[in-house]
């Protein structure tokens, strides 16, 4: 059975990545393949909220970091291509607050320590 075939259920919806439950499994995937899934600090205040969603669910024993694809511009599938360079400013990545950040090394930090 594929991944795609799975009957996986949206536990919440969000702009720039998926997030899905099925079977104690979570998947959370980015969903910005047109930029080859590039994260900006919106991205990753999502998937911070996604991964702290699943840390709390006791039926999840799994959490899948995928990606969704292909790109509608050329058909290539993409894990991450990185930073959205179309984020950077000239002091780094801009939020939407107009604030310079980019959190992608929280999102590492938090998800390395996951106890299950």
């Amino acid at each position: 059975m594929s991944n795609q075939s799975l009957p996986w259920q949206t536990a919440k919806e969000y702009t720039d990545i998926t997030y899905k439950k099925y079977n104690g499994v979570a998947r959370i995937a980015f969903n910005r393949p047109e930029v080859r899934n590039a994260f900006r600090p919106h991205t990753t205040s999502e998937l911070l909220d996604a991964f702290h969603d699943a840390q709390e669910d006791t039926s999840i024993g799994v959490i899948l970091l995928s990606a969704e694809g292909p790109s509608p511009k050329d058909g290539v599938y993409s894990f991450c291509s990185g930073g959205d360079q179309n984020a950077r400013g000239h002091q780094g990545y801009v939020g939407a607050d107009g604030s310079h950040r980019l959190n992608i090394l929280e999102v590492q930090f938090e998800s390395s320590f996951f106890a299950r």
